[in-house]
């Protein structure tokens, strides 16, 4: 899928998600790495990992390797995180020939359409990560939870701001995609300009991610994260390599 803002929008992405807002989460991973892995784990690799934001907080404790399928958000994450690896591939397919200490896919997974879809990164995931290792899958929300909504966006950054709306909907609830609506206006100087960008998204049962999951091969349990600054919680999964 050709998106906007993984691509021509890369040089605003920042003010439309700042790192500093995934500190909190970052945290709540790191811990739950470091409670189920023995010994003492080293190694992550973030697929889908986008701008990096997950990694600048995650690379003060673990040494990371970072994959995305576009180039531009590579760049922009080499920018963030020099000192990391980047490798350039889709997360249903990358085979790096390795295995790490934990596995985090973020909210990338959110763009798997499909079982089929869902089942070839859960694989990937599972022969990247070591014998005893683990990993977590954060998808956005589940068919149970979902509802539309749309929040409001603001942000400025010297000469250049951002006003915008994300909109969360679902036309057509019998199958297992949504859709995600994005509407910017970007100031740059005295000069503003309009985008609309759509994102199709995938939206599955919570029992379809525990059966997906456990067919590639993990043990299944479920972790409680931030999503927001009033202490709001949601679940994802924290899966083991037996």
């Amino acid at each position: 899928m050709h998106s906007l803002l993984y691509g021509e929008l890369v040089p605003w992405y920042l003010l439309v998600d700042p790192p500093e807002d995934h500190e909190d989460e970052a945290r709540c991973y790191q811990a739950a790495f470091e409670r189920v892995v023995t010994p003492r784990p080293q190694t992550l690799l973030e697929l889908g990992a986008g701008a990096g934001n997950n990694a600048l907080h995650l690379k003060r404790r673990f040494t990371c390797t970072l994959s995305d399928l576009s180039e531009d958000m590579l760049a922009l994450s080499r920018a963030q995180n020099p000192d990391c690896e980047h490798v350039l591939a889709d997360l249903r397919t990358l085979r790096l020939g390795r295995t790490f200490d934990v596995v985090l896919v973020h909210d990338a997974i959110t763009y798997m359409l499909t079982e089929e879809d869902l089942l070839a990164a859960a694989r990937t995931a599972f022969v990247h990560t070591r014998p005893g290792g683990a990993a977590i899958f954060a998808p956005d929300c589940y068919r149970e939870t979902f509802e539309d909504a749309s929040e409001m966006l603001s942000a400025d950054q010297g000469h250049r701001a951002v006003r915008g709306l994300i909109w969360s909907w679902d036309p057509h609830p019998e199958d297992t995609t949504t859709v995600t609506e994005y509407a910017f206006l970007l100031r740059e100087g005295d000069t503003v300009r309009a985008v609309h960008d759509r994102h199709i998204e995938g939206l599955f049962p919570r029992e379809t991610w525990r059966r997906v999951l456990s067919e590639a091969g993990f043990r299944v349990d479920t972790l409680q994260r931030p999503i927001d600054d009033d202490g709001a919680l949601d679940d994802v999964f924290l899966c083991q390599r037996p």
